[in-house]
């Protein structure tokens, strides 16, 4: 494996990944590996394997020497090599590797298939978070039947708030897009939206934005989905600058508003987290997506974003291994630059020092007011 630029890194620290996900704790074969690795549901039967991409090449040259493999091993050996040594193992190898120390885990997806944030914390070896899902709050709230359906979200916000939960998720990129409104929308407002609507996927701009105004009032720093994800969004709604006019709305009360993944946006997020006050914004999956080429995103995301409002996250999902080359790729990426930065006399190394500790951790320690 690489290690990042000596002269920058030493003292970034433990990191914080601010947005994550469970493991999935049984073995997988190729097929249910391959589903896990990238936004895709598979390998497509008119292509090859999803190994052949710059992800497929970042787990075969970082995560093989951790199995006991050579760098950059054929998939068939990796894959047969993760069977050998079992799902308990390999989670705790890559996951130990990573430094992660603490994760703010997204609870609003794949229950049952993978684990929880306190057994995610242990495998890590660190500290877990929760990270609530509003969508999927608002979906509870309707399948268990309501006469008032606002003030059962907000209790039940509430109640996560009490048990220490420390930030909310939208997910109105893959519901309505982030054209949300400035203005939040009134009770009558909401339920007109709320007749009809199915408790299994809510679908509706006036709820997603009613849902993300709320979560502000209630001071809970406020992540969006942006940019990069699956078939079932519409990547041009998707852009950060649609939601201009709700930033500009909700700046004044100081809540954290959190552009997670950013993707192939990621220079207008940059430009947001820099004229908005409360706005932060991070890489996620799009640094292990685009492997060892991730460096320029960051470089990119650094032209305009304050260095202040640039947070690291995994975004890994069922897969040690997105959490391995995530927490590798992030610390050669930015470390990359950085060091590129004091090399042509920049910035000194101590600058340097500074940053990778502010994106690594400190950052996100201070938009969530962690202990």
């Amino acid at each position: 494996m690489t290690s990042p630029p000596a002269s920058v890194l030493p003292d970034w620290g433990p990191l914080v990944d601010h947005h994550c996900h469970g493991l999935v704790l049984t073995d997988l074969d190729r097929a249910g590996f391959e589903a896990l690795m990238n936004e895709a549901v598979g390998p497509s039967p008119l292509g090859t394997t999803l190994f052949d991409s710059m992800l497929g090449l970042a787990i075969r040259r970082h995560c093989s020497p951790l199995l006991d493999l050579e760098p950059l091993a054929p998939a068939e050996a990796y894959l047969a090599r993760r069977l050998e040594l079992g799902a308990a193992e390999v989670n705790r190898r890559l996951m130990s590797a990573a430094g992660i120390d603490t994760l703010l885990v997204d609870t609003g997806l794949g229950e049952g298939v993978i684990c929880g944030p306190d057994e995610l914390a242990g495998i890590a070896g660190g500290t877990a978070r929760e990270i609530v899902r509003l969508e999927q709050v608002a979906e509870q709230v309707l399948r268990a039947g309501t006469s008032d359906f606002a003030g059962d979200v907000v209790a039940r916000l509430r109640s996560a708030q009490g048990a220490g939960a420390v930030g909310a998720k939208s997910i109105a990129a893959y519901r309505v897009g982030l054209g949300l409104p400035a203005a939040k929308p009134s009770a009558v407002e909401l339920d007109r939206a709320l007749a009809g609507a199915s408790p299994l996927r809510l679908v509706s701009m006036p709820v997603s934005a009613w849902l993300a105004h709320t979560a502000l009032e209630l001071g809970l720093p406020l992540q969006f989905h942006v940019g990069y994800g699956d078939s079932d969004l519409d990547l041009l709604d998707c852009d950060p600058l649609r939601l201009t006019a709700f930033l500009r709305a909700t700046q004044e009360r100081g809540v954290p508003v959190l552009l997670l993944h950013s993707y192939p946006y990621h220079r207008n997020a940059g430009y947001l987290a820099q004229v908005f006050d409360h706005v932060f914004l991070d890489l996620g999956l799009s640094t292990h997506n685009t492997g060892a080429l991730s460096r320029t995103l960051y470089a990119e995301t650094l032209e305009l974003a304050p260095f202040g409002k640039l947070l690291f996250s995994t975004d890994a999902y069922g897969l040690a291994e997105l959490y391995l080359i995530g927490a590798l790729l992030f610390r050669a990426g930015l470390g990359g630059v950085l060091d590129d930065l004091v090399a042509a006399g920049d910035m000194t190394a101590a600058d340097g020092a500074y940053v990778g500790r502010l994106v690594a951790g400190d950052n996100a320690r201070r938009a969530y007011a962690l202990d």
